[in-house]
């Protein structure tokens, strides 16, 4: 049974982003850009979307790029939890 466990939580999704806004309590919106290719003109597209992910230690600050992972439901909004800062933003 904790083979299962393990094998579940390598499933997880990952995403690398940037902090936008860290003024909430344990609680980073984070932006993960995506490029894709338009069908029809085949010119490259940059998306993005904004993600809210928990910050346990409030460690993470605007602009750093963080690493999340997909966790169970936190709050309404709150699907994420920040795993690790990838690089400090520069002051």
């Amino acid at each position: 049974m904790t083979e299962n466990t393990e094998n579940s939580r390598n499933k997880r999704k990952v995403m690398r982003g940037v902090v936008v806004s860290d003024k909430m309590t344990k609680t980073r919106v984070i932006s993960v850009d995506h490029v894709i290719s338009h069908n029809v003109y085949s010119k490259t597209l940059r998306r993005n979307r904004k993600f809210y992910a928990h910050d346990e230690a409030n460690e993470s600050k605007a602009g750093d790029l963080v690493e999340i992972v997909s966790t169970r439901p936190l709050s309404a909004l709150k699907r994420w939890r920040v795993s690790r800062i990838v690089e400090k933003a520069s002051k």
